[in-house]
């Protein structure tokens, strides 16, 4: 079985384009419609169901328990039924989902639909994502990037279609309902795969991880990590509701500019993957902390909605390259308990991603929302914090290794 998964991971040495990896995309593609289509929609939502900011960013609490959820059952599904079961299988879950959260009739149907929805597709994206580090191993963090580079850039259509959605009199539903038809044409795409080239590592992988624990540097990639996401969220629900309170922007204007956040998230993550291989990504993953602090000062300080829709290109330049950087780094640092690491990865994301926006919304509903923003860049420099001690734990993880290989030896 080692054998097998060596000859699977060796099938694309060259490249982290080939057809396996490409195909393998979709489902970052699907998770960025759906997080940059529907977060843009909470406040609309809040409008609509005439709830509270804080009842309305309850929703992020269901997307985050879909994720913890995920972070549980993910190693267990693609070591008990394969990668590619796992894969397609999610598809018409998430469809399922979708329609159940596009026509439900009140609050309590639109945050089970989400958690369906986040459930599925995160357990569709953790079994994509472990296999794309497990295949292209030195170039993991060029692999991961790209893939989720090319989620973001296909979610930017989001929030301008709920703009353009909203404009037209149709509200938020039908661009969120897309998200369904996007991932039943990637299960089907995944499903055409040659069945061996998609199991194989995961498989190879159950065996080696249930012996390991994860290294102590692990943990700091992880903190910075849920940082990005709980920034990435938190602001992603709320900056329409910003430039509203703070600009003047319409409501369908607001909603759109979030398109610039995602904008320069996508624009990032295709620089950041090559650059990685030429920067310690530990030291880029610091500095993308430092460019969305930047981002957030001129979002916040932004009086009109052209000023704030440079702020949020700025913010998705550091955004964007967080999250790829933290995950690759965290991935690696896990040294061959990549998919535990990939599960413990999950359910801390999905707890910055329930905790992050129900705060930033409690807090916009008790003091605004431009004063509740200064939760962002705190988190930033949690971030950068934690980027910054991840190698020289490592370092000495490493120092110790080798005096113990040394003693043994």
């Amino acid at each position: 079985m080692k054998d097998e998964a060596a000859a699977a991971i060796a099938a694309g040495p060259d490249s982290h384009r080939d057809r396996f990896s490409v195909t393998l995309y979709g489902w970052f593609v699907v998770w960025g419609w759906l997080l940059y289509s529907f977060n843009p929609s909470v406040p609309l939502i809040a409008a609509e169901m005439r709830v509270t900011k804080a009842v309305a960013g309850l929703h992020g609490t269901a997307i985050a328990a879909g994720v913890i959820l995920a972070g549980i059952l993910t190693p267990r599904l693609v070591e008990r039924f394969g990668r590619q079961a796992v894969l397609v299988l999610a598809g018409p879950v998430v469809a399922a989902g979708t329609l159940m959260l596009i026509t439900g009739p009140g609050i309590a149907w639109t945050m089970g639909g989400v958690f369906v929805v986040a459930a599925s597709a995160s357990i569709a994206v953790g079994a994509a994502q472990a296999g794309l580090v497990m295949r292209h191993q030195g170039r993991s963090s060029a692999s991961v990037a790209e893939a989720n580079g090319v989620g973001s850039t296909v979610g930017l259509l989001g929030p301008l279609a709920v703009g353009a959605c909203v404009a037209a009199g149709w509200g938020w539903r039908p661009a969120v309902a897309v998200t369904g038809v996007l991932a039943l044409g990637t299960a089907f795409a995944i499903s055409r795969l040659p069945a061996r080239t998609v199991s194989a590592p995961i498989r190879a992988t159950g065996e080696v991880q249930r012996a390991r624990r994860l290294p102590t540097s692990s943990w700091f990639y992880l903190a910075a990590l849920v940082a990005a996401l709980a920034m990435e969220n938190a602001t992603t629900f709320w900056s329409a509701d910003l430039l509203i309170e703070h600009s003047g922007a319409g409501p369908g204007i607001a909603t759109a500019a979030v398109a610039g956040l995602v904008a320069g998230m996508s624009a990032i993550r295709f620089v950041v993957g090559p650059l990685s291989l030429r920067i310690a990504p530990a030291h880029l993953l610091a500095a993308a902390f430092g460019v969305a602090i930047l981002g957030w000062a001129v979002l916040w300080a932004a009086t009109t909605p052209s000023l704030a829709l440079v702020g949020l290109v700025l913010a998705g330049l550091g955004y964007g390259a967080q999250y790829p950087l933290a995950i690759s780094l965290l991935l690696v640092a896990a040294r061959g308990a990549t998919d535990r690491a990939q599960a413990r990865a999950m359910l801390a994301g999905g707890l910055a991603i329930g905790i992050a926006p129900f705060v930033l919304g409690a807090l916009a509903d008790a003091v605004g929302a431009h004063t509740a923003f200064v939760l962002v860049p705190v988190l930033a420099i949690i971030g950068a914090s934690a980027a910054l001690a991840g190698p020289g734990s490592v370092s000495r993880e490493l120092a110790r290794q080798e005096r113990a290989d040394a003693v043994s030896g």
